[in-house]
């Protein structure tokens, strides 16, 4: 049987491989089958802003006709939205379109459960299962139907304000907001706005290719030029799809996802409202764990993936977990990965204290960090040959003399395998890493 989901649903680039209209077409009927059995046989379609985003829409709304499904139109709507509405129109399934942080000609599909979780390794296998089967159509008398939700905005930005106190205001702040030309470009801006903040918004002009391109959370550098230019408070960054965020202090300093975990246990701590502990991933950083042990706050490290993530922590009982590249989970105020919400939450911790962005991070000490990506065609098992274990070893025995460590892997949404090394000398660590990448780099071209 042949595996179409990654960590993230079913991604690649438009056209070629598994992201073709024909495989859309067949992955709604499919899905349509397995999730859709029983209830109100309704099924909601979110998409982010790529120029794909329309014909994979339309591929999947005629699978899931053809196996009865209804569906509901969203739109361009962040991914985060297409699970808390997923969930309160009561539908089987939310799906949507995106390749997050990814380029304009790559895309993605993925999917909710009516939970508004992201679906498990089970129901994953079942759509492969029936993937793997003839396509075949219900009794026309039994199609499934298809309505544009022309308020889905509206609902969203209302949702996002309700994690912010009516007795409080951000009036006074000077937030700049970067949407990334992606999904959240007409939500965003709003709802820091409605929670009295003034606000200057870019990356609000998406023209199908512009998503991710040199703005959002991947791509900083605009942003922080932004917040010294209008001598803001703060910035905000989403990413394409709104289930990321990074931020920007005042004097234009990146705060990252592990940053801003730190922030909201934290503030949850000294508010008397953090259940258990912190859960990050093998990339987070080491200063998150050491920050967070000072206050006596248990920390643990799942696989990268915001799914991962959500698995220990409700292993563990806890709601507080997410990972540096910005996907912050908080089970209180939502199912999944939520940028705008994150961000409401690290504005509510600085009113909670009275501080400046910068100063919530005073006990907060980074170790310095080097990552190194190199392109891999996926055709060998580069990370299990003698060269890569040979010189894997070499440098993890040097780190550890330094209280270092070596992280590889291999990207679930990307082609790439990443080399990560942690430890006090960023120098240090740069030399290691590209001793790691090169070896690597060498096999692959000759793969």
């Amino acid at each position: 049987m042949a595996q179409y989901f990654g960590t993230d649903g079913i991604r690649g680039r438009v056209g070629e491989g598994k992201m073709t209209p024909m495989l859309a077409l067949k992955l709604g009927w499919a899905a349509g089958k397995v999730l859709a059995r029983h209830g109100t046989h309704t099924v909601l379609i979110g998409k982010d802003t790529r120029v794909s985003g329309y014909m994979l829409e339309s591929a999947l709304e005629a699978g899931l006709s053809s196996a009865g499904v209804h569906t509901k139109l969203l739109g361009p709507m962040p991914t985060p939205a297409v699970a808390y509405l997923t969930h309160t129109f009561r539908a089987e399934a939310g799906i949507v379109i995106s390749a997050s942080h990814n380029p304009y000609y790559d895309n993605g599909i993925k999917f909710f459960g009516a939970n508004g979780k992201k679906l498990d390794a089970a129901l994953e296998k079942a759509i492969e299962l029936e993937l793997e089967k003839e396509i075949s159509c219900v009794d026309s008398a039994v199609l499934g139907k298809a309505v544009r939700i022309d308020n889905a905005a509206g609902r969203y930005i209302e949702y996002c304000k309700s994690h912010f106190p009516l007795n409080k205001s951000l009036q006074g702040l000077k937030i700049v907001v970067d949407c990334a030309h992606g999904a959240t470009y007409h939500i965003a801006p709003s709802v820091f706005h409605e929670l009295g903040a003034e606000v200057i918004a870019i990356g609000v002009e998406p023209n199908g290719f512009n998503i991710n391109d040199q703005c959002g959370a991947t791509s900083m550098d605009l942003i922080c030029s932004k917040v010294k230019e209008h001598q803001a408070d703060l910035g905000i960054a989403i990413d394409g799809d709104g289930d990321r965020i990074m931020m920007v202090d005042a004097q234009g300093n990146v705060v990252d996802g592990d940053e801003i975990l730190y922030i909201l246990a934290q503030d949850a701590y000294l508010q008397g409202a953090l259940q258990g502990g912190v859960v990050g991933t093998v990339m987070s950083n080491q200063g998150l764990e050491v920050a967070l042990n000072k206050l006596g706050i248990e920390f643990a490290r799942s696989q990268v993936g915001d799914k991962y993530v959500a698995e220990l922590l409700e292993q563990k009982g806890w709601i507080i977990g997410g990972e540096n590249s910005g996907h912050i989970l908080h089970l209180e105020h939502g199912t999944t990965g939520d940028g705008i919400v994150a961000g409401v939450l690290v504005l509510m911790a600085m009113i909670n204290q009275n501080k400046r962005l910068h100063e919530l991070l005073a006990d907060y000490e980074k170790m310095p960090q080097t990552l190194v990506n190199v392109i891999y065609n996926g055709q060998v098992e580069l990370l299990d040959m003698p060269d890569v274990k040979q010189v894997v070893s070499q440098v993890e025995d040097e780190l550890k003399q330094v209280g270092g460590r070596l992280l590889l892997r291999k990207s679930g949404t990307e082609p790439l395998i990443r080399v990560m090394v942690e430890g006090h000398d960023l120098k240090y660590n740069k030399q290691l890493a590209e001793r790691v990448a090169k070896v690597i780099r060498s096999l692959s071209e000759h793969a």
